[in-house]
């Protein structure tokens, strides 16, 4: 539904529950990241609610994606940049480089185990 100047929400709806399905209610609302009028409606017209949980999750993603770009362009320079490597000790770059190698295995590993607990939530 649109909210514009031809239809806006004026008309209120009051329903009675207890306080345990208040609780509820606005537990549900918060876990679906939505207010409370707006959940009570999207149920009420038959949307699916979608959990908070999904934007979480692609907040994380992005998040550790991004980290495996700067790792990657990190390795690049240092791979493709002869000058630079050719006045450092070979021992030291090597363990930098290898260090570089294990973060991003480390981050890789993280994006499967949030996709893989993600799937087992579906």
């Amino acid at each position: 539904m649109k909210d514009d100047k031809n239809n806006a929400r004026t008309i209120r709806l009051k329903v009675s529950c207890t306080l345990e399905e208040k609780a509820q209610i606005e537990a549900n609302a918060q876990a679906a990241g939505l207010s409370v009028s707006r959940y009570l409606r999207n149920v009420g017209v038959g949307y699916k609610i979608q959990g908070v949980i999904d934007a979480e999750l692609v907040g994380t993603l992005a998040k550790i994606n991004g980290d495996q770009g700067r790792l990657g362009g990190l390795l690049k320079l240092w791979l493709t940049n002869s000058e630079k490597l050719g006045i450092q000790d070979p021992d030291h770059m090597r363990r930098l480089i290898h260090g570089v190698l294990d973060r991003i295995v480390t981050m890789q590993n993280a994006l499967l185990n949030l996709v893989t607990e993600a799937r087992s939530k579906v």
